[in-house]
């Protein structure tokens, strides 16, 4: 098992270099390709109406006369060791990882993620918790009662929870649930070490509501993996076996159809800490996918790409702790 996960971990990181260095050429390479000179590309690090003194800094700053392997390694020194940004008034130290500077709000962007990602975490783990456990519910009771009312009402609900958009039914749920009947107070964020209760109390609604799209998926995911595994012929010989129906269904059915669920999950969760950015605007909340609009928005170039490889890097770690779980799942991965 430990040679399995060290061969992942050698994989993700190797990954996360080969995304780092894309991404690098995207943001770097393809405007010199395109003929921009290294005034314009300056100006895409400054933001909106950036000074002549502002553009000259970043250029001097970021070394824009440089070749692109040595930028690209100075971009990874930041992360790696950090780096100092000299705004024009004074130096700006910025400890690694360092994922650059906003000459736009003068912050680190790292500073930024830091201060954006407890709000993310407690958007994307409230909501895993509830959407993983009554859509993987929800599927195993649709599998053993199939064909009855109870199957058809929960896959109509499943196919409603996939059609809806997260604005229409977080908007929905603004209006009636908070404004018109007030059973829950205006969605915040609290400080969960501060006071739990009004941490969760503050954030039900877009836990939910984000619940509600992702449940229906695992739902219709579960019902559909126990399906197929029902009919196995261990499951056959389990029961001729005499194991007790639990048994044959929580330790040998459902366990072998959370393989696709597992997949699935991992990648959701990865991709949601990089910022749920249609819940975080329905619900007003200054997460990392309001972050990355606001860069987008504003021209805002080192924290759109602090943003993208944070969500990279969330991405591979998900999917690293993914491999691991299939290896305790399912003992064959581990000797592929």
């Amino acid at each position: 098992m430990i040679a399995f996960f060290i061969r992942r971990l050698v994989g993700g990181v190797v990954m996360l270099l080969v995304i780092s260095a894309v991404t690098f050429l995207i943001f770097f390479g393809l405007p010199r390709a395109a003929g921009q000179s290294t005034d314009q590309l300056a100006a895409r690090f400054a933001g909106k109406s950036p000074t002549a003194e502002t553009i000259t800094a970043i250029k001097e700053r970021f070394g824009f006369g440089d070749p692109l392997a040595v930028q690209y390694g100075n971009f990874l020194k930041s992360i790696v060791a950090g780096d100092t940004y000299d705004t024009g008034v004074e130096e700006i130290d910025c400890p690694a990882p360092c994922l650059g500077y906003s000459f736009r709000t003068n912050q680190s962007v790292t500073d930024q993620i830091i201060d954006r990602f407890p709000i993310t975490l407690s958007l994307v783990v409230g909501a895993a918790v509830i959407w993983l456990i009554a859509g993987v519910s929800i599927g195993v009771l649709s599998a053993l009662k199939r064909g009855t009312l109870f199957d058809r009402a929960a896959m109509i609900v499943a196919l409603a929870g996939v059609s809806l958009p997260i604005f229409f039914t977080g908007l929905l749920s603004l209006t009636f649930v908070v404004h018109a009947w007030e059973l829950l107070p205006p969605v915040s964020y609290q400080d969960f070490t501060e006071n739990p209760f009004k941490w969760a109390s503050a954030l039900i609604l877009p836990w939910v509501t984000l619940a509600f799209l992702y449940a229906a998926m695992y739902a219709r995911l579960t019902r559909a993996g126990m399906l197929e595994t029902m009919g196995e012929d261990y499951i056959r010989t389990a029961r001729a076996k005499g194991l007790p129906e639990r048994t044959v269904v929580t330790r040998h059915a459902l366990r072998a159809s959370l393989t696709p669920v597992v997949t699935v999950f991992g990648l959701d969760i990865g991709l949601l800490f990089g910022g749920a950015i249609l819940t975080e605007q329905t619900f007003s909340l200054k997460g990392l996918g309001n972050l990355a609009l606001e860069g987008v928005i504003g021209s805002d170039l080192p924290v759109v790409l602090g943003t993208v490889v944070t969500l990279s890097l969330a991405v591979i770690v998900m999917n690293l702790i993914v491999d691991v779980m299939y290896g305790i799942l399912d003992p064959r991965v581990r000797l592929s």
